[in-house]
């Protein structure tokens, strides 16, 4: 019978037989914000890791960017007692760590590919929301509550009932300019936030054969926003390059390497497979996005315009413009040469379109320590970027959980909101409803002054 490579991963890693619900776990990731519970949860219980060797923990989520050395010298009370507290615990329970210091610290689900423990055919988990990012590697990850933190490092298993089966078919070439970003956002767009509820996906086709294996951890990183459980792509010859193509000290090397190849050739899903669910999308229609600040869609085309403008007789405003107003204090930076980056793979294309920002505060940051130095040297040669401020700084604190030790610059300072003011259905804002608006009324007399 023809199984998709989600029912191969599987089956490979079920525990006492068909349906019992209880299945192993290869890698385990940790962080300082969803584990200090679980591992007092161990204290009180008496319990031991079960698995070392097959846990790994970082502190990424409180670190702050500014390269503070270690931990004791963080300035957010806050922040420093997770990552001391996280520490402190690995050291007890006998888990490598890579803290503030370490030249392989990093963001949680980058240092996983990075360092080569994340492989095909493997079932990974960590209480990180976003962990469908080491799916690119063709691996079945997934995030977990703390409870369940508890139960893998405990038992290195975890209860999980399979979900539903969900293929992406991408058909036709990506445009110029469209990135892996791009199509994921106008996936997202086509389907809502809740198209993926329940399944693991399954992206295929020549455009995502076609990605890079960043661009293919974007895709897989973002099934989340669409509800998704997680998302995988079938490895192929561009995986395989990914362990060669740099010293990665937990990827198989030489004859190993060849025989884990071999092996991960039979991931891929079967000829005549059945998904619960299967979608085709044309990637050649998707066009540059624009993340939208809120809304039950994931982004806006450049090129569109707000529905309902022609039912309504009004004046189409495009969706660029008014996703800008939306956000008063981005603002689109000097163009640059295909300015996304060092990680965004755009550098050597000039598509013309202009970079936003992050602010004077904040920078661009890596996923890793390790790709500080290299980062810092090609952009400065390179002068992708002219934004001042705008130098290279450690990984970012609070990427996945929104934990920023710094505010949010979103107008004048003050009471802010999550979000920006609800604005009129027409998209214009008020201030711009009369030639007069904030000024008071001109009086025409004719009596002389």
């Amino acid at each position: 019978m023809p199984k998709t490579m989600f029912d191969k991963i599987w089956e490979a890693h079920e525990v006492a037989g068909e349906r019992s619900g209880l299945m192993y776990v290869d890698l385990h990731l940790v962080h300082e914000v969803t584990s200090p519970q679980a591992f007092d949860g161990l204290r009180l219980a008496g319990r031991k890791v079960r698995r070392p060797d097959r846990t790994l923990a970082t502190a990424d989520h409180n670190t702050p960017t500014d390269g503070t050395p270690v931990a004791a010298r963080i300035k957010d009370e806050l922040s420093r007692v997770q990552v001391e507290t996280l520490e402190r615990n690995c050291d007890e329970f006998g888990i490598p760590v890579y803290s503030l210091g370490s030249d392989r610290q990093g963001i949680v689900h980058v240092i996983g590919p990075e360092l080569g423990v994340t492989q095909p055919g493997m079932t990974i988990v960590c209480g990180d929301s976003h962990t469908s990012t080491h799916g690119a590697f063709g691996a079945l990850a997934f995030g977990i509550g703390t409870s369940e933190v508890e139960h893998v490092l405990a038992t290195q298993c975890m209860v999980q009932h399979k979900a539903r089966s969900m293929r992406i078919l991408y058909t036709g070439e990506l445009g110029f300019g469209v990135s892996a970003k791009d199509l994921i956002l106008g996936t997202l767009g086509r389907l809502g936030v809740g198209g993926m509820t329940g399944h693991v996906v399954e992206y295929s086709g020549a455009p995502i054969s076609a990605l890079s294996m960043e661009g293919r951890m974007t895709v897989c990183n973002m099934t989340i926003e669409g509800g998704g459980r997680a998302g995988m792509i079938a490895p192929d010859e561009t995986t395989f390059e990914w362990f060669t193509a740099a010293e990665r000290p937990g990827a198989p090397t030489g004859a190993e390497l060849e025989r884990a190849a071999d092996a991960w050739s039979a991931l891929p899903t079967d000829e005549g497979a059945f998904f619960d669910h299967e979608v085709t999308i044309d990637a050649g229609a998707i066009s540059p996005q624009v993340r939208r600040p809120r809304g039950d869609r994931a982004g806006a085309a450049l090129h569109g315009t707000r529905a309902g403008h022609a039912d309504r007789g009004d004046r189409p405003r495009p969706r660029l413009h008014r996703l800008l107003h939306q956000l008063p204090d981005r603002r689109p930076a000097r163009r640059c040469r295909g300015g996304r980056g060092a990680q965004g793979g755009l550098l050597g294309q000039r598509d013309g379109r202009a970079g936003l920002p992050a602010g004077a505060q904040t920078g661009r940051t890596g996923g890793s320590r390790q790709g500080l130095p290299r980062c810092r040297l090609r952009l400065a040669c390179r002068r992708l970027f002219d934004v001042p401020g705008h130098e290279p700084r450690h990984p970012p604190a609070g990427r996945a959980l929104r934990l920023d030790l710094q505010p949010q610059l979103r107008g004048t300072p003050g009471p802010r909101r999550a979000y920006p003011p609800r604005l009129p259905p027409d998209g214009r804002r008020r201030g711009d409803r009369g030639a007069f608006r904030r000024h008071p009324g001109l009086v025409m007399s004719d009596q002389p002054s």
